[in-house]
């Protein structure tokens, strides 16, 4: 399938009313620029921030934004135009919003989910014993998770409950547990951007997207934007043993971000991130069709606690990180065979949204197929000191 992005379909429902920031590769200059994306235009700012990791160490990185240095050299349509999957390498385009920040993920953030892992693990990754599973942990749980405070006194006694019963699992430690999960989802640099090939390993054969609230943190643990990402799953590696999640999680082209950064200012705040419903639609050459969204408001802990989990005394990010939230969406909308549940088929478009971030889009291939990933920090750092921005 062939995407087709535009502005009024990747912008926010506020279109350019927030500050907006992401990154644009632009090949004249052999690599990538900061920009602001304008209602007259696609501004560079590097000249002021050279990389994203700069500009969000500002102390008020919107308004840092305001007073850069700006220089006009593209339209947002014709730029959105040339970052689908059959763009020109010699037109700029748009990459993933983040550099130099590490790509965190919190996992088991939902209720929903916190049953799907436990239901993987029960059907060792097998997709045709999901639907017994499933039957097997709603009963024995009976809906108690999602009214658990994580770590409370409460949660404490149901997993002795379920300890009784047998159903104890190291996905059920880590929903309703003291300690989240926080995991490293790709090197910096490794994300890639709206338009992108997004990729899966080819050995697996039950996955699927995860469309997630991304949070941006800067080196003194304040969040300072959100954008959106597929943290893609392969349910079939990590079913099989919880110690497979680094296999299951980065790959190849496997860590979607953008369209943009949409940093805090006046018309948008952490409180709007707590509200944030994320939609999610996959639409494959074969005609299916799967929706499915994701409550942010329905997290089991909040965002800054899992900022807090991830960074302070205990962890420091030098150059600042980007943090997954969790999601709670989990496919059970069977696609190839009954009881087999939804996996990716090559070609299916992925489409995550949100009314505050816009939309990100991507096209499922495997890792292997995906164009490989060659321009990492020391390229990053040779090209800003070639364009004499170090």
């Amino acid at each position: 399938m062939i995407l087709s992005l535009d502005p009024t379909s990747t912008l926010p429902a506020d279109a350019t009313a927030g500050t907006l920031v992401g990154r644009v590769w632009r090949p004249e200059l052999g690599g990538p620029s900061v920009v602001v994306i304008r209602a007259d235009g696609v501004f560079d700012i590097s000249r002021s921030y050279p990389t994203v990791r700069d500009l969000c160490e500002a102390p008020d990185p919107a308004a840092a934004v305001a007073g850069a240095h700006a220089d006009r050299f593209a339209d947002l349509a014709a730029l959105l135009g040339n970052t689908e999957d059959a763009r020109d390498p010699n037109k700029p385009f748009l990459l993933a919003p983040i550099d130099l920040q590490a790509i965190k993920a919190a996992g088991v953030t939902f209720a929903i989910s916190l049953l799907e892992r436990v239901i993987e693990e029960q059907a060792r990754g097998a997709p045709e014993r999901a639907v017994q599973a499933r039957a097997d942990v709603e009963k024995a749980l009976g809906g108690a998770v999602e009214k658990i405070k994580p770590g409370s006194p409460q949660a404490m006694e149901l997993k002795k409950l379920l300890q009784e019963k047998g159903l104890w699992s190291q996905y059920l430690e880590v929903g309703i547990g003291p300690d989240a999960e926080i995991f490293t989802k790709a090197p910096p640099m490794a994300a890639v951007g709206t338009g992108a090939a997004i990729g899966v390993l080819k050995s697996s054969t039950w996955n699927n997207p995860e469309p997630e609230v991304v949070v941006v943190v800067n080196s003194r643990g304040e969040i300072v934007g959100a954008t959106l990402g597929n943290d893609v799953n392969l349910r079939d590696l990590e079913g099989r043993s919880a110690l497979l999640l680094g296999k299951s999680k980065d790959n190849n082209a496997s860590t979607a971000i953008g369209p943009f950064i949409r940093l805090f200012d006046q018309t948008f705040s952490l409180d709007d991130v707590r509200r944030t419903r994320v939609a999610l639609t996959v639409k494959g050459a074969d005609g299916f069709v799967l929706d499915g969204s994701s409550d942010l408001g329905k997290i089991s802990r909040d965002p800054a606690d899992l900022v807090a989990q991830m960074i302070g005394p205990h962890h420091q990010y030098p150059d600042g990180a980007v943090l997954f939230l969790g999601t709670m969406f989990a496919p059970v909308k069977d696609r190839d065979a009954p009881g087999m549940g939804f996996t990716h088929h090559a070609g299916d478009v992925v489409t995550i949204a949100a009314d505050t971030l816009g939309a990100l889009t991507n096209v499922v291939t495997t890792c292997d197929q995906a164009p490989p990933w060659t321009f990492g920090t020391a390229q990053l750092m040779r090209n800003l000191a070639k364009r004499a921005l170090l």
